[in-house]
């Protein structure tokens, strides 16, 4: 809600209400709020490629996956909904009814992701997968406890800013989805609400990318850590150092 809600007033607001920086500030605040909201229930999970991945290395089990996934498929199409009910005056003023994914009145990009013009399939491809590598990548090292790991509590607001770097400086190619839940569901929401199947063929079909470059780039981020990160952590002091001086406690 926060992050297509603010997308919403930069594009509607024809940049009098907020430009780019809003942008990547509405995700970052939602990312936020939402691991403190769900964390201690969940784990908080709002991202299905780090929710297979969790799968994959056998940190989650597989039959928990679908009710994951069908979670975050309904919050977020319930965002788009709620997105579209709270902007649909302005939405209409807009377009004047007219609801299109290209042109100069586009409004499909509020909700999901799309291509910059320039932009190749293959770069895009790239650019939401190397977004995703750093997503993961600076999840671990947040909660990495072995290494140097955010101290208790500041987790989900790090996590935050993570998104936020991310998005000032890789969103400009597509948008930084990151995130298949992020983008898929929102999709299908405006395939119903009067954008059609555009929204699935536009960008060459660009919307199969937001669903598997994230899964790959994940994967990635974790096989990273674990070769230059993970593999030379040292363990945690158990007990007081040789000259019985009291052993300093990590995060």
């Amino acid at each position: 809600v926060f992050g297509l809600s603010s997308v919403a007033q930069v594009v509607l607001g024809r940049g009098d209400f907020g430009q780019h920086l809003s942008i990547n500030l509405g995700f970052g605040i939602g990312v936020t709020l939402g691991i403190h909201a769900a964390g201690g229930i969940s784990g908080a999970h709002l991202n299905a490629a780090i929710t297979l991945t969790h799968c994959i290395l056998g940190n989650l089990p597989w039959r928990k996956l679908p009710a994951y996934l069908i979670g975050q498929f309904l919050g977020s199409f319930t965002a788009a909904a709620t997105v579209f009910g709270l902007y649909y005056d302005a939405l209409y003023d807009y377009t004047k009814g007219n609801f299109t994914v290209t042109g100069l009145t586009a409004t499909a990009s509020i909700f999901s992701t799309y291509p910059a013009p320039y932009v190749s399939l293959l770069g895009g491809f790239f650019t939401e997968f190397t977004a995703t590598v750093m997503l993961m990548l600076g999840i671990l090292i947040i909660h990495d406890e072995k290494n140097n790991g955010a101290l208790k509590g500041t987790q989900a607001l790090l996590t935050g800013i993570l998104v936020l770097g991310i998005g000032l400086g890789m969103g400009m190619n597509t948008g930084y989805a990151i995130n298949p839940s992020r983008d898929l569901p929102p999709r299908v929401f405006t395939a119903i609400a009067g954008w059609g199947m555009d929204v699935f063929t536009a960008g060459h079909c660009w919307w199969w990318v937001p669903l598997t470059a994230p899964i790959l780039g994940s994967l990635a981020g974790v096989l990273i850590h674990k070769l230059f990160i993970d593999f030379h952590n040292q363990p945690v002091p158990e007990s007081g150092n040789e000259k019985g001086q009291p052993a300093v406690e990590t995060s």
